[in-house]
Formats: structure tokens, C-alpha cells, sequence
């Protein structure tokens, strides 16, 4: 069983329309809603992919009622957010038909209370020890835990390292996918792999080389680093070697939530032991996979069986410093 965390759920709407005029009126053809959040984005590939997932993070309000009877509906994920009395946060993309971008609104989430907090701090020591659902130790053990996406207002801005740091001493190795400050923070607590975009990864080491900016986040802690390069693919630092990967051909659509799959495919790997490139070549042919889907948190399975069996995961000769 895989352990998402999402601090700052979201109800994640998705406007479609022919082209976006700036100051202009539009009619939207189409409009979905999805339980949003990256963590819960990586949760429901996985779930899509045949891992048993468990959410945890927070939800509330009219908003947040809303979310959990969506994620109910979801199969292979279990809900295990925590009630907060502020009202769950919406996200809203806007997708141009015309030319495949997407332009996101992103509101910053509820206020989280000290009690708030405890509570979540209690139900994610429950899951890492008992696993299952409600901690009555019948379900499997958490395999890799993930946490992911933004702090809401009122959480410690080192919140991940110490979630770090408590799933490390129960055993359980953990992806970071965050930025700023949080990041940083997070890099002290030697989590197993980070997984930032080009300019995240810049904005935390001073640097917009890729392979200088991910050697200087393993010095600052990370065991690994998956660096998100965009259309180009992806960029993975580790301390057996290093390797980069692509798509096979550029694809249009919607990219919200490309990353989130990067993240999902990255998890599976570990937990299935596949070898490094193995994770890497399934991360890309995921990610780019999901720029076709309608909605973050989904991915066109049949794009993605094809473009997995045509991605080139290129070695270097050099060895990443751990």
C-alpha cells in the first residue's frame, strides 16, 4: 500500500473552451471536476495503474464534502483525510482548444488550527505504523509514502521534514514533490527521492543547469532527484548513475498534472524494485500520457502502453555524488 499526503486538497475544475481572449467572454464546452491536490493527482494514477492507495491531508467545508464524495467513487484509494473546519480550496484550469495550453487558478486553501494539525500528525503515525484503514492493522503495510503539492496556511513550513524524518524511522522510504521553501527544508530530512521541476530545482540551489542543480539538492540532502525538464522529459540524479529521458514525439493538450504522474510512475517503480531507468522511461511515457488526458490525476492508457515501448533512457558515464 502507497501513502499520499495532501496537505492542500482541492476540488480541481477543468474548463474547456474553443480559445481563451484575454478580457474576453467565453462559452465553456465542457466541464469536469475531479478530487485535486497533487497528492491525490498521483494517488488516482496509481490507483489506475493497480496499487492500493491511502490519502491522507486535509479537507473541509462545503467544498471539501464535495472532494470525498468524488474520492469515494474512485476504485483502489481509500480516504483517510482529516476534517478541518475552513472549506477546501478549488483549483480552476482553463484549457485553449485552439493551441493545447492550459492557464491555471489556484485559490491558497484553508486555514489549519494547532488542533487541526495534531490530528493530522496523529492519523499519519496510525497509518505509518498500522497501515490499512483505521488503524485496525488488518491491511497491508505502507510501502512508500508521498508527500506532495503546497502547505496550506497555519501548517509548519517544515512540515514535510518532519513527516520525513517519522516515516524514515518506521522504515518507509518517501518521495518529496514540493517547492520553496518547504523544499529546502524537506532536502535536511534525506528524503529518498525529490522530485521538482527545472525551476523549482533552481529556485532552492542557485542554478539553472539541471545536472549542477540536482547534484547540489543531493548535497543538501536528497538521495535521488528526478528533475522535470518539460516537453523534454525528465533528468534522474542518483547516487548509482545518471540518467535522461523523453517523450518519443511532442504532444498537445491539456499539461496540468503531467508531473503528478511523473511522481506516480516514479513510486511504482520503487515499490516494484524495477530497476532505475525502468522508473525513469515509465515516469515520462506517463507524464506525457497524461497532457492527452481531460483532467489532471488521469492518463490515456493506451497512448501511454504505446509511447512506453518507444522511450530512449540515455546513461551518463558519470557517477552523481551521494
Amino acid at each position: 500500500m502507497i501513502l499520499t499526503v495532501t496537505l492542500n486538497t482541492a476540488l480541481d475544475l477543468t474548463y474547456r473552451v474553443p480559445r481563451i481572449d484575454v478580457h474576453g467572454s467565453h462559452q465553456v464546452r465542457e466541464v469536469v471536476q475531479r478530487p485535486g491536490g497533487k497528492g491525490l493527482n498521483v494517488a488516482r494514477v496509481l490507483a489506475a495503474l493497480g496499487h492500493g492507495t491511502v490519502a491522507t491531508g486535509f479537507a473541509g467545508g462545503l467544498t471539501g464534502s464535495e472532494l470525498r464524495e468524488l474520492l469515494a467513487r474512485e476504485r483502489n484509494i481509500t480516504d483517510e483525510l482529516v476534517p478541518t473546519s475552513g472549506s477546501t480550496r478549488r483549483t480552476v484550469g482553463v484549457v485553449d482548444e485552439s493551441g493545447g495550453g492550459s492557464t491555471q487558478f489556484n485559490e491558497p486553501g484553508p486555514h489549519i488550527s494547532p488542533e487541526e494539525w495534531s490530528a493530522f500528525q496523529d492519523t499519519y503515525a496510525r497509518l505509518l505504523r498500522d497501515g490499512g484503514v483505521n488503524g485496525d492493522g488488518d491491511g497491508e503495510g505502507v510501502e512508500a509514502v508521498a508527500l506532495c503539492g503546497s502547505l496550506p496556511p497555519g501548517v509548519p513550513v517544515g512540515a514535510y521534514a518532519q513527516l520525513t524524518r517519522e516515516a524514515h524511522a518506521a522504515g518507509v522510504p518517501v518521495v518529496l514533490d514540493t517547492s520553496g521553501e518547504p523544499l529546502r527544508r524537506g532536502l535536511a530530512a534525506r528524503p529518498d527521492l525529490v522530485k521538482p521541476n527545472a525551476v523549482e530545482l533552481a529556485g532552492i540551489t542557485g542554478t539553472t543547469e539541471p545536472l549542477r542543480a540536482a547534484r547540489a539538492a543531493q548535497r543538501r540532502g536528497a538521495h535521488s532527484v528526478a528533475a522535470s525538464l518539460g516537453p523534454e522529459g525528465m533528468l534522474l540524479v542518483t547516487p548509482d548513475g545518471m540518467w535522461q529521458a523523453g517523450p518519443p514525439r511532442s504532444l498537445t493538450g491539456n499539461p496540468t498534472g503531467a508531473g503528478d504522474s511523473a511522481v506516480a510512475g516514479l513510486l511504482s517503480g520503487m515499490v516494484e524494485e524495477l530497476p532505475w531507468p525502468d522508473r525513469l522511461a515509465r515516469a515520462v511515457a506517463l507524464s506525457a500520457a497524461t497532457v492527452r488526458a481531460p483532467t489532471a490525476g488521469e492518463f490515456d492508457e493506451e497512448l501511454h502502453a504505446d509511447l512506453l515501448s518507444q522511450v530512449t533512457v540515455e546513461e551518463s558515464g558519470e557517477t552523481a555524488p551521494g
